[in-house]
């Protein structure tokens, strides 16, 4: 049977398929129908982030299914919500797609959104967004939170002396698209379903970590309660997330290289874990699901292993994983 297409329905008709599948906000006073939404937000105060993924740079649709596609464009927005130590409560969704796309493929986008809120921040959900006809797929995010009456934790309150810790994974998402890269392509080169496929079920924690990760979203409330001086999502490889640290605080950052695990290197600039990463006075205990990594030094600007300077390389999206900014 064919599938309809975008190009067959009316922008209204899309929307009666997506809205039924997308989760509803806690802080929901006015949902999807109107101009705008409106949302609660008790402290007087919102956190909000926002969050792009393009097909091509971003992702590719031979390895990643319209569900994967839908859970990620959340994750990383949550994450980016938990790193000032907020809670979800809302998310705007923007999607821009070619008119011969399968409806389909936005249904199970927004069956992601909705797994991954639900999984990762239960009482958030999507309050609206916009739809758009464009020659690349594109999901535009924007996530909202709440402090609950807590100052916001800022990449700029590292102090000399603290501890560096971070809460989730490293190096695994980096080893998964390396893998996708060097095993999910056809002869030319190009990004290939079936053998992407095959290495989901080879390497299913790789392979998840870089397409539907789960960043401990929870763990940036706990953060800040414990008296986190300064935290971010590790989004672009650690090293250089470290840096941006480094610099907004004017300290440096040391980390054992053993705490890094086997492989520093991948530890240091995979990139796309998502995992909160934190800084804690020495005199506070870390909250549940932190590991120490190293300290902060009085090296302003500076990221260091074992005492020893090191590049700060990482994602950057107009060089690619060559960015670097030491």
């Amino acid at each position: 049977m064919t599938q309809q297409t975008l190009a067959d329905l009316t922008e209204g008709e899309v929307l009666a398929r997506i809205f039924p599948r997308l989760p509803v906000a806690a802080a929901q006073l006015l949902g999807p129908g109107d101009d705008a939404a409106v949302i609660s937000a008790p402290d007087g105060r919102f956190v909000v982030t926002t969050d792009m993924m393009v097909q091509g740079p971003d992702f590719r649709l031979a390895w990643s299914t319209p569900h994967d596609l839908g859970w990620k464009a959340a994750a990383t927005n949550l994450s980016d919500v938990a790193a000032m130590g907020a809670t979800p409560t809302a998310l705007v969704v923007g999607i821009a797609a070619p008119p011969g796309t399968p409806v389909s493929v936005l249904e199970g986008i927004a069956d992601g959104l909705r797994d991954c809120c639900e999984a990762l921040a239960p009482g958030c959900g999507v309050v609206g967004g916009d739809l758009s006809a464009s020659d690349a797929l594109t999901l535009a995010v924007t996530a909202f939170g709440d402090l609950d009456g807590r100052a916001p934790v800022l990449r700029s309150g590292a102090r000399p002396g603290d501890v560096v810790a971070l809460a989730g994974r490293l190096g695994d998402a980096g080893l998964g698209l390396a893998l996708l890269f060097r095993h999910a392509v056809d002869d030319q080169g190009n990004p290939d379903a079936e053998r992407a496929a095959a290495l989901k079920l080879a390497h299913p924690g790789p392979l998840a970590a870089q397409l539907t990760p789960e960043p401990p979203v929870g763990l940036g409330v706990a953060a800040a309660r414990a008296g986190a001086s300064a935290m971010l999502d590790v989004s672009d490889g650690l090293a250089i997330d470290a840096g941006r640290v480094a610099r907004a605080s004017g300290v440096g950052i040391d980390f054992d290289s053993v705490a890094l695990g086997a492989d520093p290197d991948a530890a240091l600039h995979g990139g796309e874990d998502h995992g909160l990463f934190a800084t804690f006075p020495p005199t506070a205990p870390l909250p549940s699901g932190f590991r120490r990594l190293g300290t902060v030094t009085a090296d302003a600007g500076a990221v260091l292993v074992d005492g020893v300077p090191h590049d700060q390389r990482g994602w950057d999206p107009y060089l690619g994983w060559d960015g670097s900014v030491a």
